[in-house]
C-alpha cells in the first residue's frame, strides 16, 4: 500500500488501494450480482445470483461478516413502537436530534455512537459487562504495529506475541472528547421492551425513542444455507479452508476460524494463497 510503513492508511487510502488492486490485475469481477443461494449440482456447485448462475467445480466463499448485522431478540421486541437499528444502519445524529436514545454494546462501535450522539440527543449507554479502554496514546497504528508483530510470528512458523493490552475500546478523538464531558457512563443492560421504552434490572421504567444495537455481525452465509453445512453455532466446520462437509467449498475472510487475521487486509493474503493451493491440489486430484 503506498506510503510506506512509517505511514497509517485513511480509510479513503484503503478504498484507493483495492480499487487500484481490481484495475491492475483486471480481475473479472461482475457487478452488480447479489448470490441468492449455492446448490449442488451433480458433481458440480451451481452458484444463482439475481445476476445469472454459474456451475463450478469449487467455490470460493468471501463474503465477510459486514452485510449480516447481529441484532439480539430480547423480550418484548416486537411490541416496542420506536425504532430499533443496527450500528451498520447509522449514519447521523441528526435523525435522532432531541430524542431519547438507548445504544447497547460495550464495543468501540457503542462508545463512537454514544459519543457521537451525546451532544444532540438523551442518550442511555446500555453494557452487559462494564466496558474498559485502552490506554489514550494507543491508537489504530499501534494496534496495526500489534497485528503485524503477530501475523508475521505465524507466517515464519514462530509462536506469535501475546496480546500485550488490556481494553477493547480504543480512544479516538470524539471518545476522549465525551470522556471529558462526562458522557461515557454505562449502565447495565436493560431486561425488556415495552411499548414506549424499556424495563433496567432494578425495575424502573424509561420511555425510549430508539434503541440502537452496537452488537457485531455474524458470517454472511446465508446463501450457503441449501449444502446443509452450516452448524448450530452460525459457523461452517472447516479443515484448513475447505468445507468439511461439502469439499467442492472453500471459505476465507471470516475471521479466526477461516484464517488468523483472514478478515483483515493485512492477513487475508495468506489464507486465500493457502486456499487456492488447496483448490489446486483437489481439482488436479479429480482431474
Amino acid at each position: 500500500m503506498p506510503g510506506g510503513t512509517a505511514y497509517y492508511p485513511t480509510r479513503d487510502d484503503a478504498l484507493a488501494y483495492l480499487a487500484d488492486y481490481e484495475a491492475r490485475y483486471a480481475l473479472p469481477v461482475t457487478r452488480p450480482a447479489r448470490v441468492c443461494r449455492v446448490e449442488r449440482a451433480g458433481e458440480r456447485l451451481r452458484v444463482v445470483t439475481d445476476a445469472g448462475a454459474w456451475i463450478a467445480r469449487a467455490v470460493v466463499s468471501a463474503t465477510g461478516t459486514w452485510s449480516a448485522p447481529n441484532v439480539p431478540r430480547l423480550p418484548g421486541h416486537r411490541r416496542f413502537a420506536g425504532r430499533l437499528i443496527h450500528s451498520a444502519h447509522y449514519e447521523s445524529p441528526n435523525e435522532f436530534d432531541g430524542q431519547r436514545v438507548v445504544v447497547v454494546g460495550g464495543g468501540n462501535s457503542g462508545a463512537q455512537i454514544v459519543a457521537d450522539l451525546a451532544g444532540s440527543a438523551t442518550v442511555t449507554w446500555a453494557t452487559r459487562h462494564p466496558p474498559t479502554f485502552l490506554p489514550d496514546e494507543i491508537d489504530g497504528r499501534y494496534l496495526f504495529g500489534e497485528a503485524t508483530a503477530r501475523y508475521r510470528a505465524l507466517t515464519q512458523g514462530a509462536a506469535p506475541p501475546p496480546p500485550r493490552l488490556l481494553g477493547n475500546i480504543v480512544m479516538v478523538e470524539s471518545v476522549r472528547r465525551a470522556r471529558e464531558r462526562g458522557a461515557l457512563h454505562a449502565v447495565r443492560m436493560f431486561s425488556s421492551f415495552v411499548e414506549d421504552g424499556v424495563i433496567w434490572p432494578d425495575g424502573r421504567r424509561t420511555q425510549e425513542d430508539a434503541v440502537i444495537f452496537a452488537t457485531g455481525f455474524r458470517p454472511a452465509i446465508d446463501h450457503l444455507a441449501t449444502l446443509d453445512a452450516v452448524g448450530p453455532n452460525g459457523r461452517i466446520d472447516v479443515r484448513a479452508t475447505r468445507s468439511a462437509r461439502e469439499p467442492r467449498l472453500w471459505l476465507v475472510g471470516y475471521g479466526e476460524w477461516t484464517g488468523y487475521a483472514s478478515a483483515t487486509l493485512i492477513g487475508v493474503g495468506r489464507t486465500a494463497r493457502a486456499a487456492v493451493d488447496e483448490i489446486v491440489d483437489a481439482l488436479e486430484a479429480t482431474g
